[in-house]
């Protein structure tokens, strides 16, 4: 087949374009990144017995690569019961790091603070960032 110079060199054109096209989109999005937050629901019931483990708690985390992501603020709830009181999320790289840390002997020395002078409920949840527009 005989195709003009002019033809041939936008047909290559072409065919280069739907192959960069291609790559592009068979490339696999970013893979979300495994993540744990260890939520806490809390009603304080003695201010002056949670002062400790207030001043102490983001110490105990930060070496397992513990970060706050919720820490107090106002809640509003939209659809059944809400908490009664406060809520803290600490987002951790993995399951492991935030039980490591929940199990920790520096985390585990103040947790009665918090039991004598709270009550709540405490969750690890296992969950996945997003990376955005996608």
């Amino acid at each position: 087949m005989n195709i003009a110079p002019d033809m041939r060199s936008w047909l290559v054109a072409a065919m280069i374009a739907m192959f960069a096209t291609a790559v592009v989109h068979a490339q696999e999005a970013p893979a979300a990144r495994p993540r744990a937050f260890y939520i806490s629901e809390f009603v304080v019931t003695d201010r002056e017995g949670m002062k400790p483990y207030s001043a102490q708690v983001e110490s105990t985390f930060l070496p397992f690569g513990g970060r706050y992501i919720v820490r107090g603020g106002s809640i509003d709830t939209l659809e059944g019961d809400g908490p009664k009181g406060g809520m803290v999320v600490i987002e951790f790289d993995s399951r492991e790091r935030a039980q490591a840390w929940y199990d920790s002997a520096a985390y585990r020395k103040i947790m009665p603070f918090r039991h004598r002078s709270a009550t709540s409920r405490v969750y690890i949840v296992e969950g996945a960032v997003i990376p955005p527009n996608h």
